[in-house]
This record gives C-alpha cells, sequence and structure tokens, in this order.
C-alpha cells in the first residue's frame, strides 16, 4: 500500500525576504521600553514605530513611501507625558491611530494624508479611565469607533470613541497582570489571557466569562492568544522547564489541548501573527533574529510546522501588513516590518509560482476597511460579519475614506468632500507656519523702520 510521506499543501514552500537597504527605514531610535508589545502599526498608507523620546512618550508615523534614512528633526506624535506601550491603526480608516501609555491614558491621533510636517500633540480625543498605564489596544475588527483596551489596573475597558466615553468597563474578572487581549473574527466575544495562569473568553458587552482555562502553559512567563477563524484558540506560552509552547485549543472542550508543542528555550515572549485567508500563523519572539509559521489544519496533528525566516540581528518589534496592502501580483501573502535598535526593515513572504495571473486559491476574499456596523448599533447588540473585498485587481478604495469631526465633544464621522482639503491635512499646516512667520518678519521690519526712522 502506497504511504504518503510528505502532507501535500501550497504553502509548504513559502519563503521570507528582507527587501534592499534602500527599502529600509534607517536612523529611527526605537523605544527601549521592556514591554511585551509589537512597537509597530502598519496599513497600506503608513508605518508607525514606538521611538525613544526625553521626557514623555512619542512615536513616529512615515508614509509608506519614505524609505531611506529619516532625519533627526522628523516630526513625532509626541503628546502623551509617559511612555508609549502600545499602538494599533484602525482597521476601517487608514489615518486614525490609537495609543496607549504610562501615563494611565489613550489617545487617538489624525495623521494627514502627506504624514507629519510639525510635530503632532493634540490628539483628536483623549479617553481616560484606566487608572495605571495602559499596554494592550485592539480596535473592534466590523464595528466602527469600538476600541478595546486593557491597563495594568487589571481592567479592560471598551470605548465609544465617537462619543469619546467608556462603554463598557470589565473589572474583578482579572485577578492580576493581562498579557493579551484580542478579538474573534466577529468581534463578538474578546479573548484574555492574564498572570494568574488562565485564559478567558468573555462576552464583550457584558463581561461575562464564557470559559476559561487555567494553566493552558504550565511555565510562569508571559501567555499570548489569538482567535483562528473557525474559533479555535491558538496560544503561546512557556513550560515548567521555561521551553517555548504552541498549543491549540477547542473552546468547547477546554480539558486537554488539541495539540502542544515544544519548540525551543528561548525566553522571548512569541508574538503570534494569524492570517485567515490561508490558515497560517507566523511566531515572531521579542529579541529573536526568527520567524516561524505553521499551517493549521482540521485534521490531526492541527498544527504543521512550515519554515522559518531567519537572519543575523534580532526584533525589539514586528508590524504586519494587512492583506489589502500586499503586493497580489507577486504572490505575496505576508509583509512583516520588524524593528532593529536603529531601524525598520520589510520582510516579504512570498509562495513561489511561475504565473504572473492573480492566484485565487491564494487570495480568497478577504477583510475590507469598510466597518459593518456602527459603534452605538454595536453596544446595543448588534454583531454583524466583516465585509469582504476582492484582491483580484488589487486593493483599490471604492468608498471615500470616512473622516473624524469633533462636533460638541461629541466624534462623528461623515464622507470626505472630495474638493475640500481636510482642516489638519499637511498643507494646511505648513501654509499655516509660512503666514506665522511673514507676519513675524514683517513685524520686525516695521520695527526697524521705525526706529530708523526716529533717528532722522
Amino acid at each position: 500500500m502506497f504511504r504518503k510521506v510528505v502532507r501535500t499543501s501550497k504553502f509548504r514552500h513559502v519563503f521570507g525576504q528582507a527587501v534592499k537597504a534602500d527599502q529600509c527605514y534607517d536612523d529611527i531610535r526605537i523605544s527601549q521600553m521592556t514591554w511585551d508589545s509589537n512597537f509597530c502599526s502598519v496599513n497600506p498608507k503608513f508605518v508607525a514605530m514606538i521611538v525613544d523620546a526625553s521626557g514623555g512618550g512619542a512615536f513616529m508615523v512615515l508614509p509608506l513611501s519614505k524609505t531611506g534614512r529619516i532625519d533627526m528633526s522628523y516630526p513625532t506624535v509626541c503628546g502623551h507625558t509617559g511612555p508609549v506601550l502600545d499602538i494599533e491603526f484602525c482597521p476601517h480608516n487608514d489615518n486614525i491611530i490609537a495609543s496607549g501609555s504610562e501615563d494611565c491614558s489613550v489617545m487617538i491621533w489624525e495623521i494627514p494624508d502627506a504624514g507629519l510636517t510639525t510635530a503632532l500633540t493634540d490628539p483628536v480625543v483623549k479617553l481616560e479611565g484606566h487608572s495605571k498605564r495602559v499596554g494592550i489596544l485592539s480596535w473592534h475588527p466590523t464595528a466602527h469607533n469600538v476600541l478595546m483596551t486593557a491597563g495594568c489596573d487589571n481592567v479592560v475597558i471598551l470605548w465609544n470613541v465617537a462619543r469619546g466615553e467608556a462603554a463598557v468597563r470589565i473589572d474583578g474578572v482579572h485577578n492580576d497582570l493581562i498579557y493579551s487581549a484580542c478579538w474573534n473574527r466577529d468581534g463578538s466575544k474578546i479573548l484574555t489571557s492574564c498572570k494568574d495562569k488562565t485564559m478567558r473568553l468573555l462576552e464583550p458587552r457584558s463581561g461575562t466569562v464564557l470559559k476559561e482555562k487555567e494553566k493552558p502553559h504550565e511555565g510562569s512567563r508571559p501567555v499570548r492568544a489569538v482567535f483562528m477563524s473557525d474559533g479555535k484558540i491558538f496560544s503561546t506560552g512557556f513550560s515548567r522547564m521555561s521551553e517555548r509552547q504552541v498549543a491549540l485549543w477547542d473552546p468547547e472542550n477546554f480539558e486537554e489541548p488539541l495539540t502542544l508543542q515544544e519548540l525551543d528555550t528561548s525566553s522571548g515572549v512569541l508574538l503570534p501573527f494569524f492570517d485567515p485567508d490561508t490558515s497560517i500563523v507566523y511566531l515572531c519572539g521579542k529579541g529573536d533574529s526568527s520567524i516561524r509559521y505553521f499551517e493549521v489544519t482540521d485534521e490531526a496533528p492541527y498544527v504543521h510546522y512550515l519554515s522559518m525566516y531567519s537572519s543575523k540581528e534580532s526584533q525589539k518589534g514586528m508590524g504586519y501588513m494587512p492583506k489589502r496592502g500586499l503586493e497580489v501580483n507577486k504572490c505575496e501573502i505576508a509583509r512583516f516590518y520588524k524593528l532593529h535598535e536603529r531601524k525598520c526593515e520589510p520582510i516579504v513572504m512570498t509562495v513561489p509560482r511561475k504565473s504572473d495571473l492573480f492566484q485565487e486559491d491564494l487570495y480568497p476574499d478577504t477583510v475590507g476597511p469598510e466597518p459593518s456596523v456602527e459603534a452605538d448599533e454595536w453596544f446595543q447588540g448588534k454583531d454583524a460579519p466583516s465585509i469582504l473585498i476582492s484582491l483580484k485587481d488589487g486593493f483599490v478604495a471604492t468608498t471615500k475614506t470616512k473622516e473624524f469631526k469633533v462636533h460638541k465633544s461629541l466624534l462623528k464621522t461623515t464622507a470626505a468632500s472630495a474638493g475640500t482639503p481636510n482642516d489638519s491635512s499637511g498643507e494646511v499646516q505648513s501654509l499655516r507656519k509660512e503666514v506665522k512667520d511673514l507676519k513675524a518678519a514683517l513685524e520686525e521690519l516695521t520695527k526697524r523702520v521705525k526706529a530708523l526712522e526716529a533717528k532722522d
């Protein structure tokens, strides 16, 4: 009888490759904070990185095209009074980014289309409700303007950003520091991992614990957990002997993991990134110099090791590009933005194919930027699946991007009118600065003329 030796998979030969040196972002002083977040967030317009800042905290937002050496005087977003711990771009508006900081606040910022021309110090909205530093941020995948934050006060808050208020406060559930918090595919459940060695599945609006698993990993080091597309849970953690582990769980039967695999004895926390379109999970360890990737399937052993991208330098953080920002004609299935001490280096994951035609099996319809439900509707109980888009002709925005407008302390979203430039755009800012400088020069000249006239 013929025995199949190798498992067939179209992703068996996926390989990672760093881009050329001139396509990196150089001379950026990446933050030295010892915090286990990604330190980087990316979308098809911008790349944002948390940077070192004297006095307060700052992060830098660069247009993707601004590669090469970044000037020391390049403007940053610097409104926080303490170090920034986590940043994340809004999935429904590429110009909006949220930041959480050691100063206990969360701020929402609007980045002009052309990037920053002057330092940004005033957020669109400031969200205050945590009593200790805020280290975890996560935007709702389908509801517009809903943000989840978790702080060192062991509290999870769901914000209605459009109203600038805390809509749900999940207090008293977590007994210790929260390591990770994420949404499922349609945002109807929350998954958290905690220092009290418990992984919890929560109903977000009520804060009710639906399921919990004690000691998903025996070790005392941080556990990370993410949802798979079918509702299963993928976790990374440590064994009692401090070996790094990955496990797959079925929430319907939390007693035993579907699979538990040991990887190595490194000490860095493994950050998992899951791609629901290809069912590949990428593991990036803080302080590692490699990215491992696995394919998750429905047949045992469920988690299949594919390969590993290795390099010489260790990573300080990692950004993950949404599917709509990839180059489909090059069979690119993932792109990471790896943070070094002084630079950011994009790494491209590719499936080798000879044809230049669109590969439908690699690119099923993916999550688009259009929200499927508004914040108020979602908080009232309405769930909705993501609105999917096709990448066949590359991603093209068919609808006008929604812009943030502050109106009587209420944040509203309206379709941006094509003719009128946004007041916070880089062009308007630089023109204002020019007018201010001209006025100052005119005043100076007037004084000198008056002084000369007085002499005569």
